[in-house]
């Protein structure tokens, strides 16, 4: 199969291009390489450095699948320049899903969030809940999927909504919750949490990339689904980190509001098994921290990476 993977040089899309290449498909990678490029050379496998809002150069002809994960990630860096998070995350999706219909692509997978539900008290957050996103990121993706399943008559379209990924990757990412708290116990010997009662949903990244994987072959499973198995207080992730790094936990208040759960029962239903968690996650990054492995590198901080390089302010003519 020809897949392209739009932000395919990110945090997920550093561990999916591997798996896709190791099944036998044949893999484009668009990607604007802000973050670098870790990739080995292999001989399915060809990088372009592309700009998802500049449609000609996202190379969709004779694709069958486009895997869409490239966006401006997460609600700090969404916040630094508004526009460039709708020509990005929204308007760019709606242009990459009429190009692929134009270009015959027989299925579009889509990674939507799971924080598009906004700050809900239901033990159980499940799909059809109304969705109150409250920063730009969690609106570009709410408008990207109502673009996406307009599309659902001309091929498949398959939206998947995560939780908080975790765990290693080659274009690490320290900005997120249990891979930045576990970072902060192993250098400064201290985790700093504000607020520390909110629930989060928290996914490992190897199952976020089986469930990419899973749908792949799945192309009966058509329409949106929550992908997260964990849903704990960040005061908690911090206790699991504790009980493995002996580290002082430092509370302070927080004006972040944002609590949420993933209710993923219906992905579950499906047959999809996860194998992984948040202990696995923190084992993994001590270990590759004190074999010398990890490091605590800026670039792992898109916030600071983007604001440092001007990045923010690179916005689409």
């Amino acid at each position: 199969m020809k897949i392209l993977v739009t932000g395919g040089c990110g945090y997920k899309g550093h561990v999916l291009v591997p798996e896709l290449l190791k099944l036998g498909h044949s893999v484009s990678v668009a990607d604007t390489l802000w973050f670098g490029n870790y990739h080995k050379p292999h001989k399915n496998l060809n990088i372009y450095r592309a700009d998802v809002c500049d449609i000609s150069t996202v190379p969709l002809e004779g694709i069958d699948t486009v895997i869409h994960l490239a966006s401006i990630a997460n609600d700090p860096c969404g916040d630094l320049n508004p526009k460039l998070t709708w020509e990005t995350s929204c308007l760019a999706t709606m242009q990459i899903a009429e190009h692929s219909m134009r270009n015959g692509v027989k299925r579009l997978i889509y990674a939507s969030s799971g924080s598009v539900y906004g700050v809900k008290e239901e033990e159980k957050v499940t799909e059809d809940l109304s969705l109150e996103p409250i920063s730009e990121y969690n609106k570009t993706k709410m408008v990207s999927e109502r673009v996406l399943k307009s599309y659902s008559k001309d091929m498949c379209v398959q939206i998947i909504r995560p939780a908080t990924v975790c765990g290693l990757s080659p274009r690490m990412r320290l900005d997120v919750s249990v891979n930045m708290l576990t970072m902060q116990a192993l250098t400064k010997g201290q985790i700093t949490v504000f607020g520390g009662n909110q629930i989060r949903p928290n996914i490992h990244i190897n199952d976020i990339i089986s469930v990419y994987l899973y749908f792949l072959r799945r192309p009966d499973l058509t329409g949106i689904f929550n992908a997260g198995f964990e849903n704990i207080s960040i005061l908690d992730i911090a206790k699991r980190i504790q009980r493995r790094i002996p580290c002082e936990i430092i509370i302070t208040e927080s004006n972040d509001p944002r609590s949420y759960r993933l209710d993923s029962q219906k992905l579950l239903e499906t047959g999809f098994k996860p194998k992984f968690g948040v202990n696995d996650a923190i084992d993994e990054i001590i270990v590759a921290y004190r074999n010398g492995n990890l490091l605590d590198k800026k670039i792992a901080h898109n916030l600071n990476w983007m604001k440092q390089n001007n990045l923010a302010t690179k916005v689409a003519a």
